[in-house]
Formats: structure tokens, C-alpha cells, sequence
């Protein structure tokens, strides 16, 4: 009896434990896979929501960031637009000084001239009405008192007359004058002569400058001085009286560099410093140049050579402190160092006579100027200018049918 009792309450200690294991182990399992699903659901919501905050977070940032750069663009744009009135603002009120400039040097070549009482101020009381109106260029002729032969020759080619020089300046804008000063005894024979002569003519410049070949520096100043007071033109052009030039073609050759500020225009040479006395060309200042046999620096051939009204300008403010070398050729080349400017070569300005030139035009590359090397322009230029004229000259319906 005991045993057997015994023996029933073991087995059933046994199978309880049994299924109490297996209860244990299903609870377990029941309850890592309740926890799985009730843990995933409210975590996948959660991220859900979060990235719908976050994505609703960038959209603002990014509408931000993208109404930033608008912004940003139109404050560039601004500052450009700024930039821009300022620059132009800057060119407007340099122009305005420059015309100012101009104006002072005229009014200061008309005091000196009439307190002075030389010729020009005959010029002067017309400037008032030539300054009213702009013109393309003014050509002056450099002349001296011996040389009557050279500019008949030029009269009766390249150079209008009579009422033809006044529809050339009228209708086209060109001036063209003989540069001449006075003598040394003021109302002397020879002034007397240059008088007769204008007053037959009407085409001179008279300057208030003691004539002399060691003195052409000093003319070349006071001629663009003067040229500038009295005419406000785009280019004022230098050109001896023994050379050939076809006007239309030097106009259409500069109005080019119209555009330009500061222009010099030439055919650009840097010939030797000599410094042997007695031979032409002869430096007495070499030393300025550094060791013999040195070149001068770059500048324009005194045949002819033009320079825009920027530095006319500048040559008639400054015309009491630039210094004058020997040479009125390298003068001008010096006074325009250190200037901020254009050196235009144009080997047009410097062609040869026939048969150069002829050969050229026939080419269709007219010249603007034709003379010889040889002789600093045309060789006997009173007796062989016109023949020069009629082989190389543009024709002188080129000239009035030009537009400028």
C-alpha cells in the first residue's frame, strides 16, 4: 500500500514537471513572438512618422535654402546693376573733365594770344563758331618762310582750294592749314610776305613762335596747342610741306581708332642716338639715352603722324613743362611716355614715291602718304609732287564721296 502510493505520486511529480517544462517553454516562445510583433508595429510607425517630419523639415529647409539663393541672385544682380552706373558714371564724369581741360587750354591760348598781340588772335575771334561744331581732324602743315614753291605745289594737288577747302571743312569735317609762325623781327619783309599770301589764300595757322629749324619741338607744341583751342576735331595730324597725302584715305585710316582714347598713329621707328656733333640729326643730349650707340625709344616719323584729341590736350596743358629734344620727331615719342596710350604702326603713312606707291595702289592699298626716305620727303618735292599725284593720288572723287 505505501509503496504503491509511494510510487503513484512519483510519476505524478514526473509528468508535472514535464508539462510544467513544456508550459514554461511555450509561454517563452508565445511570448518572445507577442513581444516581436507588438515591439515592430509602434517602431515602424515611429520611423514612419519621423521621416515624414524630417522629409517635411528638408522641404522647408531646401524652400529656404532656395528662396536664399533667389535672394542672393538678386542682390548680385543689384550689385552689378551698381557696378555698372558706377563705371559708367566714372567714363561720364573723365569725359566731363577732359572737355573742361579743353576748354582752359583754349581760354588760356586766347588770353596769351591777344595779350601777346600776335596773329592768332584773328583765329581765335572765329573759334567761337568752329568750336560749336565737331570735326574728324585738322592737318597741319609744317612750313617755313622759304618754302612758297613747296606749298603752291600742294595747293594745285592734294590740297583743296577756294570753295572746295570750305565744303571740305563744312561737309566733311577736315581742316587743313599751312603752320607757320613769325620771324624773328616781328612785321619784318617776311611776315610781311606770309600775310600777302593769306590774304590771297586764306589757308594758314599762324602760331605765336619765332620760326627756326632748331626750334621745331617748340612749334610742334604751340601748333597742337593752338589747333586744339580753336577746333574741337577727333585727330589733329602733323605733316611736312614735302609730302603727298590723299586726305580721304588718312580720314578713313583714323576714324578706325575713333573710338579709342588715347591714340598715336605713325610709322613707328627707333632710330640711333648720334651723338657726333655736326652730323644731321645729331642729339646734343645722348647721355639721356644710356651708352653710345643706343637707340631712342620707339616713336612716330616726323613726315607726318597724327594724335587724338586726348593728347592734343594733354600737349596744351603741359606745353610749359615737356621738355624739347633736337629732334620735334622724338620730342613728341618723349612726352608720351609713362602715358597710358595706343602706338598704332601703319606703314601706310610712310609709303614711298612711284614706284612704290603707284604699285600699291594698283593693289587696291592706296597710301596715305608718299615721299622718300632719302631725302626726309619727296626729293625736289616742288618739281616732282605732282607727279606723285597723278600716279598715286586716291582721285578726287574718293575724297568727296567719303564718309567720315
Amino acid at each position: 500500500m505505501s509503496f504503491k502510493s509511494k510510487g503513484d505520486q512519483s510519476t505524478r511529480s514526473f509528468v508535472s514537471k514535464k508539462w510544467t517544462f513544456l508550459l514554461c517553454l511555450g509561454c517563452f516562445c508565445a511570448g518572445m513572438l507577442f513581444t516581436n510583433r507588438m515591439g515592430t508595429v509602434p517602431e515602424s510607425k515611429g520611423i514612419t512618422r519621423t521621416t515624414a517630419v524630417e522629409a517635411e523639415k528638408l522641404k522647408l529647409i531646401s524652400e529656404g535654402c532656395n528662396l536664399k539663393a533667389k535672394e542672393e541672385k538678386q542682390v548680385t544682380k543689384g550689385i552689378i546693376g551698381e557696378v555698372f552706373k558706377t563705371h559708367h558714371a566714372i567714363q561720364t564724369l573723365d569725359k566731363t573733365i577732359s572737355n573742361l581741360e579743353m576748354e582752359l587750354a583754349a581760354a588760356r591760348a586766347a588770353q596769351e594770344s591777344l595779350l601777346s598781340g600776335s596773329p592768332l588772335s584773328t583765329d581765335v575771334n572765329r573759334a567761337e563758331s568752329s568750336r560749336k561744331r565737331k570735326y574728324v581732324m585738322v592737318i597741319g602743315i609744317n612750313t617755313a618762310f622759304s618754302s612758297r614753291k613747296r606749298r603752291d605745289s600742294i595747293r594745285t594737288t592734294w590740297m583743296p582750294q577756294g570753295e572746295k577747302r570750305k565744303k571740305l571743312e563744312d561737309e566733311k569735317g577736315i581742316i587743313v592749314r599751312f603752320v607757320i609762325g613769325h620771324s624773328a623781327t616781328t612785321g619784318g619783309i617776311l611776315d610781311r610776305s606770309i600775310e600777302a599770301e593769306n590774304k590771297k589764300h586764306g589757308d594758314f595757322l599762324r602760331l605765336d613762335h619765332v620760326e627756326g629749324y632748331l626750334e621745331l619741338s617748340a612749334k610742334t607744341k604751340i601748333y597742337f596747342a593752338t589747333a586744339v583751342a580753336l577746333w574741337d576735331a577727333d585727330f589733329y595730324v602733323k605733316v611736312d610741306d614735302d609730302v603727298h597725302v590723299n586726305i580721304a584715305t588718312l580720314g578713313e585710316t583714323l576714324v578706325r581708332h575713333r573710338k579709342k582714347p588715347r591714340v598715336y598713329i605713325g610709322c613707328m621707328k627707333s632710330g640711333p642716338v648720334l651723338s657726333q656733333k655736326g652730323v644731321r640729326y645729331h642729339e646734343p643730349e645722348h647721355w639721356k639715352f644710356g651708352e653710345a650707340g643706343n637707340k631712342y625709344f620707339r616713336h612716330a616719323t616726323g613726315q607726318l603722324y597724327a594724335i587724338s584729341k586726348d593728347l592734343a590736350t594733354y600737349i596744351s596743358i603741359n606745353q610749359h613743362v615737356l621738355h624739347k629734344y633736337a629732334n620735334e620727331d622724338v620730342s613728341l615719342g618723349s612726352w608720351f611716355i609713362g602715358l597710358d596710350l595706343e602706338h598704332i604702326d601703319d606703314r601706310r603713312l610712310c609709303c614711298g614715291t612711284p614706284p612704290d606707291c603707284e604699285w600699291k595702289a594698283q593693289a587696291g592699298n592706296i597710301c596715305v602718304a608718299s615721299f622718300d626716305w632719302s631725302c626726309s620727303g619727296i626729293c625736289r618735292s616742288a618739281d616732282r609732287i605732282k607727279e606723285v599725284h597723278r600716279r598715286c593720288g586716291e582721285g578726287e572723287n574718293a575724297l568727296w564721296s567719303a564718309t567720315f
